[in-house]
Order: C-alpha cells, then sequence, then structure tokens
C-alpha cells in the first residue's frame, strides 16, 4: 500500500484552505484595497473621500469595502444596506466610536464601555422633549445677554458672529453660569484652544498626541479648565432654577459609579459635542435664508406677527410662540439636511447579509448621510434649498422625513439635536427681532459641500461633526461671509 507523504498532505491542506478563503472572499462586497499595505486607499480616500464614494458606488455597485489605514470600511448606499444599519442587531455603536473617543478625551476603553449607556441615558433625559420647556427661558435670557454686547450696528464674519454669540451661551447653561470667561483676553484664550482642538479632532481621533503637538496642547488646555472648575459647578445652584445643569447630572452620576476622577474628561467631551455642531448648522441656515429673500422676509413677517415691532424691552419667547413660526425650524432642518455630515459608523459583530455579500466581523459598517439626503427617491431636488419639504415631517410628534439622518439612527441617536433645534431658533428669532441683517456677498444658489474637504470617514465616528469643515466649505465656494448688521427702529 503506497502512502502519501506528509510534505503533501500540507500542501493538499494549505490550497484547500486557500480556496475555501477565496471562496468565502467571493461572497464579500468588491474591495478597493489600493496599493500600499495598511495605508491602503487612505490617499486617495483621504483625498476627496465624497467624491471617492460616489465612484466607488457607480462602479462597484452599491455595497463596497475600503480599507484605509488598517480599517475595513464597508459602505452601503440603497435601501437592503440601510435597513441592515438601523434594524440589525449584529452592528454596534459603541465598538464603533470607542478608540476616537479614547484619543480625543482620554476615556479608557473599559470605562468608556461601562457608563456610556448610563451616560447616554442620563445626558438624553435631561435634553429630550420633555424637559425642553426648562430651558426656553434661560436660552432666550442668554441670548439676548449676549446680543446687548453687540451695539447698534456693524459688519463681521458670519462665523465669528455665531461662535461668540452661542459660544457663552452654550456653555452658560449646559455647565453653569459664568463658567464662561467675561475678560477679553480670557475669552480669546477659550476661542484660541477650542477651536484649535475642534478643527482637528478628526486627526486627533486617530494619530498619536505626540504628532498634533498644538492640537494636544489645547486639549490639555481645556482638561485643566474643568479640573479646576469641576467643583464650582458641582455645587453651583441657580438663583433662577432649582433643577441641576446638564453637566451636574453627569458629576452625580460618574460620582455614582466611582468615576469623579473622569470628570474633566466627560465635561471635554459635552463641550465639544454642543459647540461644534451647533455653530456651524447656525452659520449655515443664517447663510441660506439670508440668500433667499421671500424665505428671509416670510421669516420677518411671521416674527413680526407674534412678537410686534422691535422695541427697547426684552422679548419672553414661549413654546406656544415657536409654533407659530414652523418655517424657522423648517430652514433649520433643511440646513441640516444640506450640511450633512459625511459618513456615521457602526462596528460589525457578526457577518451580515447584504444583497448577495456577506459583510465580515470586524468590519466598520458605513452610511454616508450626504449621498442620502442628496438621493431625489428621497428628497426631491436635493440640491436645492427647500424648507418647505419638511411640512411633510411630523414635527408635531418630534419625526423627521424619511431617510434624514443627520442625528444618526436607532438606539443612539444624538441626545442633544431637540435643544440644539431650540437654540437656534430662539438665537434666529432674537436677532432678526433687533436687527436688520444682509450678507455682501449672498451664498451661491446651489453650494453643496465640496467633495474634497470633507475628513477621512475613518476619523468621523464620534459625532455628526460639521464644525472643522466649515472654514474650508467657504474657501471652495469662493464666499466672503460677511454680514451687515444693524439696530432695527425702536
Amino acid at each position: 500500500m503506497e502512502f502519501i507523504s506528509p510534505t503533501v498532505i500540507i500542501i493538499l491542506g494549505c490550497v484547500a484552505v486557500l480556496l475555501f478563503l477565496q471562496w468565502k472572499n467571493l461572497r464579500r462586497p468588491p474591495c478597493i484595497r489600493g496599493w500600499i499595505p495598511w495605508i491602503g486607499a487612505g490617499f486617495e480616500f483621504g483625498k476627496t473621500p465624497l467624491e471617492f464614494i460616489e465612484k466607488a458606488r457607480i462602479k462597484y455597485g452599491p455595497v463596497f469595502t475600503v480599507i484605509v489605514m488598517g480599517t475595513r470600511m464597508t459602505f452601503v448606499t440603497e435601501e437592503e444596506g440601510i435597513n441592515v444599519f438601523l434594524k440589525s442587531k449584529e452592528i454596534n455603536f459603541e465598538l464603533a466610536v470607542q478608540n476616537p473617543v479614547y484619543h480625543t478625551a482620554s476615556i479608557a476603553k473599559n470605562i468608556f464601555l461601562k457608563l456610556h449607556e448610563k451616560l447616554y441615558i442620563t445626558v438624553k433625559g435631561k435634553m429630550g422633549i420633555f424637559n425642553l420647556y426648562k430651558f426656553t427661558g434661560q436660552l432666550t435670557e442668554e441670548l439676548q445677554e449676549q446680543l446687548q454686547n453687540l451695539g447698534t450696528h456693524g459688519t463681521t464674519d458670519l462665523n465669528k458672529f455665531m461662535r461668540h454669540l452661542l459660544y457663552p451661551v452654550t456653555v452658560n447653561i449646559l455647565f453653569k453660569k459664568g463658567l464662561f470667561p467675561t475678560d477679553e483676553r480670557k475669552i480669546r484664550e477659550f476661542h484660541q484652544h477650542f477651536q484649535a482642538y475642534d478643527e482637528g479632532f478628526e486627526y486627533g481621533s486617530q494619530l498619536p498626541e505626540c504628532l498634533l503637538r498644538n492640537w494636544s496642547k489645547s486639549k490639555k488646555w481645556l482638561l485643566a479648565l474643568f479640573e479646576k472648575n469641576i467643583p464650582d459647578i458641582k455645587t453651583h445652584k441657580s438663583a433662577k432654577e432649582n433643577y441641576p445643569t446638564v453637566m451636574q447630572a453627569v458629576l452625580d452620576l460618574l460620582e455614582m459609579e466611582a468615576n469623579e476622577q473622569k470628570s474633566p474628561n466627560y465635561g471635554l467631551l459635552l463641550l465639544w459635542a454642543s459647540l461644534s455642531n451647533t455653530v456651524p448648522v447656525a452659520f449655515w441656515t443664517f447663510a441660506f435664508v439670508l440668500s433667499h429673500p421671500n424665505i428671509h422676509r416670510t421669516i420677518m413677517e411671521g416674527i413680526s406677527s407674534v412678537f410686534g415691532t422691535a422695541g427697547k424691552d426684552k422679548i419672553k419667547v414661549s413654546e406656544d410662540d415657536l409654533k407659530k413660526l414652523p418655517l424657522i425650524k423648517w430652514c433649520i432642518l433643511e440646513t441640516i439636511r444640506l450640511r450633512a455630515p459625511g459618513v456615521i459608523a457602526r462596528k460589525v459583530l457578526k457577518p451580515v447579509k447584504i444583497l448577495d455579500y456577506t459583510v465580515p466581523s470586524g468590519d466598520l459598517l458605513m452610511l454616508s448621510p450626504f449621498w442620502l439626503h442628496r438621493n431625489p427617491k428621497y428628497f426631491p431636488e436635493p440640491d436645492l434649498f427647500k424648507p418647505e419639504r419638511w411640512k411633510e415631517a411630523n414635527l408635531e410628534k418630534h419625526a423627521f422625513l424619511d431617510c434624514f439622518m443627520a442625528f444618526g439612527s436607532g438606539k443612539y441617536q444624538c441626545p442633544g439635536r431637540w435643544l440644539a433645534l431650540l437654540e437656534i431658533q430662539i438665537c434666529i428669532i432674537l436677532i432678526f427681532y433687533y436687527y436688520d441683517c444682509s450678507l455682501l456677498d449672498p451664498l451661491p444658489k446651489q453650494a453643496p459641500i465640496p467633495v474634497g474637504n470633507i475628513k477621512q470617514a475613518a476619523t468621523m465616528l464620534l459625532s455628526k461633526h460639521l464644525g472643522s469643515e466649515l472654514g474650508e466649505q467657504k474657501r471652495e465656494a469662493g464666499w466672503n461671509d460677511l454680514m451687515n448688521w444693524k439696530r432695527g427702529e425702536t
């Protein structure tokens, strides 16, 4: 009897394994690997990610994988893939964002995974729809206080205008009254460090801090700011309100979970999440409204009908007043639709089937709100600013239009979305009530986000971040965002 040598058996076994793996890979989505090991398609993808995604969709179909910096990212662009992204129990949000959280806020994986759901429920409860009435008066008062510093007229950069208005309002309401500095030098210092941290956030979420000296310096400055002020935030009691701020609720939970030492770190995350999106959305909403005279005029007429003509006295904005001015909320939501983030992500825990493909465990499953919001199947004339399309949304029951994904999806949607919308609504009302505003250079009629300026999708995992692209968007559009403002007749 003739025996087969062990060497032949090993070779045949290896061939069988290779054939099996090849067969398995045939069932995986088409993969764009690039030509450099580990980096993969990183350079091409990082240069123009949204354009890269669209070209790949046309070439490979609605499901495809891109290897970037050692990470497999599988994109879904049509209904079946979107349904898996929204409904599958085999994909996970927390594991997709854990690394960016560690890099940007120095919160270790074990602590983040232990506390995330509890903190999410706490923050969502504090800023949810049933507690919004607690913020309406505070926001109105804080915004009017900041507007008093404007004077009677001027010309300024709209982005700078929004930062100087909304930074102190948001900080004082979410953390404690008086936390935002009033000294000019300290105000400039805060702006400098927060902007540096915000603009470098995507890079900071992936790269070692030693390679990002200025970003790391600003991160440490902000952490030191919270380290110094946490005791005061914790014991602060408002002279007018008898309920804790959002940050105080977070601190109570951290104390209960014996993780008080991470209070500054979670303070930094809350600060970034609240400022990095609210300011750009307010900026673009004003830009769109002021660039559409009919919409601007209708909003002004609505504000006058509700609050009368502008006078010296301060006005109070109520929930009933907001319901009488639905166009303002429509404009904000339409702005968010057009300026949505490049991608949102989930980690695949177990292989999931999409169309004829199997997406393996370990992949990041990626969905692009940018392209989804430009699908004419869901949003007719998708590149146009058409706030009236939001008449179809059941906003009274807090429901958005189908396939509107700017706030994420599923269990962990943005917990502060309703408060952010409220803040921008009141901001628009007060500015247009007190001031006549105009742009020196109106926004181009159709100016979608330049695809070359959304940072690498692999880094856009923590939040629906709009801030760091804002300056580049303006420059690529060739747009001067200077705004004239003048106090209305009293």
